[in-house]
């Protein structure tokens, strides 16, 4: 019996190690995969779904009170949201990065096809094809003239369009294309979104907003350093030292009402000193009716009209006979009837004594009604300032304003206030010209009430180019949307006939770079003046 014989093995080969890739590769395939049209849709995605919660949620950029409110409203979730910058949503760092990779994105992608797009607005005119019979459009005629007679209709047919002639043999070749300013709107359109990118870029950088109340009737607000502002955003290079200076006295301010108390509108007079004049040292100020759709432009920034309120003046007389006179802004709690809060805050005059000077400060604090509901609850029943009536509170203590911290000008410390440190003396409803006197002599007048105004500040030195981009961008587009790209081409061959008379037999087709219909019509009227033949009866295939 035959032994079976073991069959030899090859010995395993070993696998071969991974390739590694080179950093340039992996840097060229990652710009690719960036500046894809796909990549900056998402991105685009991704911008709109963060700028979600802006819409939807309070901002601190907007209202801080709003804010405070969600966090007393849910205590669990408002923490959390903060944690991921959902109240400063476009402020926070995520954003920005998604909007930096799409800015970075769309340029890489718009940027190339702007290329494109130029090198086509130069490039010649296809040459002829060699079978023009298998154009959508097309026609053949021989004409009774020569050459140069039909090489000469030809030319003054294609008048506008760009051509090129190539001879073929004894005949002619014509290629000639019309609509190239469709490629010239595409190229508008294109650089002028990265110049609309620019413009938003600059303003960001450069910009800056600010909020200011300003009290009517000849108070003043200058434009020299953010100290003056409430409330400042400032730009990424902006850091508030070199702003324009300009400055601004409101003379009046008038606001109109509907019997339900609806705002109609608001105006306010304003006189303006622009930086020219303050470096010439003028005293003339520039009448301007500021309203709420009539901002005021000058020196680069625009003065926009916010909204109005009340601010109650107060005389306090101390025992010893000292006066002073408080008169500071009272914010709305009631946008309808303007019903106000606020703290008007004293301290009295001629103590060197810290301790004592820091037991006694006054605080006038409560209601203010422009038009009184009367009673001894003070309520407002319209925003005008008809019949004005205070609802206060006098305290006396420490107000903290040697604390060393920031504090609200609308409301005291309340921890003063539960520590014992500041202590209410008195409580009153008082009308213009009504007094109360607390138990050491000391007498608070409600003197008047005067009306401010609230001011934004806007200097944005990107907005006159997003303007020009976004017109120019419109205006590309609309160019790349109405004009037709189109194609003709004509062959001209020489022929005599036995009669020895000679003869040029002309075959013409077309060819629309675009789907949109008219074209066939178009290329018709040029069957009928370069051919002779009535439309509708030239050979032509329609595809």
């Amino acid at each position: 019996m035959a032994t079976p014989t073991d069959t030899p093995t090859r010995p395993a080969e070993a696998p071969e190690p991974p390739r590694r890739r080179h950093p340039l590769a992996v840097l060229r395939n990652g710009w690719r995969g960036l500046t894809s049209m796909r990549t900056a849709l998402i991105l685009l995605f991704l911008l709109a779904l963060g700028a979600l919660p802006g819409a939807l949620l309070p901002q601190r950029s907007l209202n801080q009170s709003l804010v405070d409110q969600y966090f007393t409203d849910y205590p669990a979730l408002a923490p959390v949201l903060d944690k991921l910058g959902f109240f400063d949503v476009f402020a926070a760092p995520w954003f920005a990065a998604v909007y930096l990779l799409l800015m970075v994105s769309l340029v890489g992608c718009v940027l190339p096809r702007a290329i494109e797009h130029a090198r086509g607005l130069r490039a010649k005119p296809v040459a002829t094809p060699r079978n023009l019979a298998r154009l959508p459009h097309h026609g053949t005629a021989t004409l009774e003239v020569g050459l140069d007679d039909a090489a000469a209709a030809v030319r003054t047919r294609l008048k506008g369009w760009r051509r090129e002639e190539v001879a073929e043999g004894a005949g002619l070749a014509v290629s000639a294309e019309k609509g190239h300013l469709r490629e010239a709107g595409n190229l508008v359109f294109h650089l002028s979104l990265i110049g609309l990118l620019i413009g938003f870029a600059v303003g960001k950088l450069f910009g800056y907003e600010g909020q200011v109340i300003v009290l009517a009737d000849g108070g003043q607000f200058c434009n020299t350093g953010i100290l003056g502002y409430d409330s400042f955003r400032a730009g990424l290079r902006v850091d508030g030292t070199d702003l324009d200076p300009f400055c601004i006295r409101v003379d009046d301010f008038d606001a109109e009402f509907l019997p339900n108390g609806q705002a109609v509108s608001y105006r306010a007079s304003l006189g303006y000193q622009t930086g020219a004049d303050l470096a010439a040292g003028s005293t003339e100020w520039r009448p301007f009716p500021l309203a709420v759709n009539n901002p005021l432009r000058t020196d680069g920034s625009r003065v926009y009209l916010l909204n109005h309120g009340y601010a109650p003046r107060f005389t306090v007389t101390f025992p010893d006979g000292q006066q002073r006179t408080g008169e500071i802004q009272w914010r709305p709690v009631d946008t309808t009837t303007y019903l106000s809060e606020g703290a008007t805050k004293f301290a009295r005059p001629g103590v060197t004594d810290e301790a004592q000077r820091r037991a006694s400060g006054l605080a006038i604090t409560g209601l203010l009604a422009p038009t009184s509901s009367g009673g001894q609850v003070v309520t407002s029943v319209y925003p005008a300032l008809r019949d004005p009536e205070v609802a206060i509170d006098v305290l006396r203590g420490d107000l903290g304003l040697d604390d060393g911290r920031g504090q609200s000008i609308f409301q005291v410390d309340q921890s003063k206030i539960d520590s014992g440190a500041l202590v209410r003396v008195a409580r009153a409803n008082l009308v213009p010209g009504q007094s109360v006197t607390l138990d050491d002599g000391t007498v608070v007048h409600f003197d008047d009430v005067r009306q401010w105004v609230a001011l934004q500040v806007s200097h944005d030195p990107g907005e006159t180019g997003v303007l020009v981009f976004a017109v120019l961008m419109l205006v590309g587009l609309a160019v790349s949307l109405a004009v037709r790209r189109r194609r003709f081409w004509a062959r001209l061959t020489p022929l005599t006939g036995a009669d020895g008379v000679e003869r040029t037999v002309v075959e013409i087709g077309g060819l629309a770079r675009t789907d949109r219909a008219g074209y066939g019509e178009e290329f018709d009227r040029m069957c009928v003046d370069l051919l002779g033949i009535p439309a509708g009866t030239a050979e032509e295939k329609d595809g």
